[in-house]
């Protein structure tokens, strides 16, 4: 029988029974609040949403208006369902969503060693790009360049002790600085709720196939999906009586990622697409959107929403500086053979601070050289299979004899996880084209 403390006991409940799984069940106190429980999830999704999900969004509503607002909320529940899988698999198991992957066979463990050295390179400049945007279009009279390292380092510095309470915190002050803009300006733009609802049903309208399918597999981060079950262990939630809460978790983190979503098609419809304004397609066409947002609104419009774009981008390199950390750490203890309670495994370890300084400053370079052509087409064949490589690893694991049959998959899930494999693999094909097509010339 697990021991468990009295502080255990009441930071697990949640105003609810639990299930049991063989451990102690007690009465549940009613007087804590429920919105106590919600973290991981929280950063999660706002770890995933970024800049690039928020333009993608924005340019569908732009071209397509409501048309494709069922693929974008698919695009959530697909989300909620991998979630859920790398939670359920750490919960159910006590083991990480890397260790799972090493159980499949030396393929996988190389896959994904070489995936998060190139991957991070490549994202970081990104990331530190992204965030500068905003901040460069609010103070033109400093280089992007500056807010870029700025960014980067500020990031850094937050994360380095890995203090998960205080990362969290202020990942739930960004989200609220994201909620109050992006769906501020939402429902500035006066949006038709009946032309809302007819774009839940689901339809494919002429040349939208690319979209649809981006909307529906692109909302919401790829590699930090799987780093859910390392910030449930950072959280202290570890073992099967924390299933429910992190459902509950789970989905309300991807109900307020899906608010975003819906209000950034909101915009696009609204405000562009009823009016033939065209932006640009890249992350600059936030910027672009501030400028519409000024001449439609006054001036106070185009800072209010930068603040928001600054605030996506920004939880984005936190999130991914402080879990994807946490996955490297775990992979390089985990190859080496070191003991579960080796420091070095651990948040605020050497490991994890080395994948931090990986994260920020060989990208700082990246910045300077823009990015060169065979970095950006590994990246791309890489980062598009990821998503595949996730979901159908999923399918094994949470179907394996490692995990106890309560918490195995049901057969709608093997269903379920199945078309997401089915749909990464066709968007990573789309990926890979496009990866390529510089060095065809094309």
């Amino acid at each position: 029988m697990v021991e468990e403390t009295d502080k255990d006991v009441v930071e697990s409940r949640t105003g609810e029974r639990v299930e049991r799984a063989g451990r102690l069940d007690h009465s549940l106190p009613t007087e804590k609040p429920r919105w106590r429980i919600i973290g991981p999830g929280l950063v999660v999704a706002a770890t995933g949403i970024g800049a690039g999900d928020l333009v993608a969004t924005l340019v569908a509503g732009s071209r397509f208006g409501y048309g494709l607002l069922w693929a974008a909320v698919l695009g959530v529940l697909i989300k909620i369902a991998l979630v859920e899988g790398a939670g359920r698999w750490t919960l159910a198991t006590g083991r990480t969503i890397f260790d799972g992957w090493k159980s499949l066979g030396a393929w996988a463990s190389a896959y994904f060693g070489v995936y998060i050295v190139v991957w991070g390179l490549s994202y970081g400049a990104a990331a530190m790009s992204s965030t500068a945007l905003p901040l460069a279009a609010l103070f033109p009279q400093v280089e992007l360049v500056w807010f870029a390292v700025v960014s980067g380092l500020v990031g850094a510095a937050i994360v380095w002790l890995g203090r998960y309470k205080v990362f969290e915190y202020v990942i739930a002050a960004l989200v609220g600085l994201m909620f109050v803009t992006v769906v501020g300006t939402a429902v500035l733009t006066v949006p038709n709720l009946g032309e809302i609802v007819s774009g839940l049903v689901p339809r494919i309208p002429e040349g939208s196939v690319f979209y649809t399918l981006g909307l529906a597999g692109g909302v919401g981060g790829t590699i930090t999906l799987a780093a859910y079950g390392y910030w449930l262990q950072e959280k202290g939630w570890r073992t099967p009586r924390w299933m429910r809460v992190m459902r509950i978790d789970n989905a309300m983190a991807y109900v307020i990622s899906g608010i975003f979503v819906i209000s950034m098609l909101v915009v696009g419809a609204e405000l562009l697409y009823s009016s033939g304004v065209t932006i640009a397609d890249g992350e600059g066409g936030l910027v672009d959107l501030a400028d519409v947002l000024a001449a439609r609104y006054g001036a106070f419009a185009a800072p209010l929403f930068l603040v928001g774009f600054w605030a996506s981008s920004f939880s984005s390199i936190l999130g991914v500086w402080n879990g994807v950390s946490l996955m490297f750490a775990d992979f390089v203890a985990t190859a080496r053979g070191l003991s579960a309670d080796d420091p070095r495994r651990r948040s605020g370890g050497l490991y994890y601070r080395a994948y931090i300084l990986w994260l920020t400053f060989p990208p700082m370079l990246l910045l300077l050289l823009d990015k060169p052509i065979a970095l950006v087409v590994v990246y791309g064949v890489l980062g598009s299979l990821f998503m595949p490589f996730l979901a159908i690893t999923l399918l094994f694991l949470l179907n394996s004899q490692a995990v106890p049959a309560a918490w195995r998959n049901r057969a709608w899930l093997n269903v379920v996880l199945g078309a997401v494999a089915a749909l990464f693999l066709a968007l990573g094909a789309s990926e890979l084209v496009k990866a390529v097509q510089p060095l065809l010339g094309g």
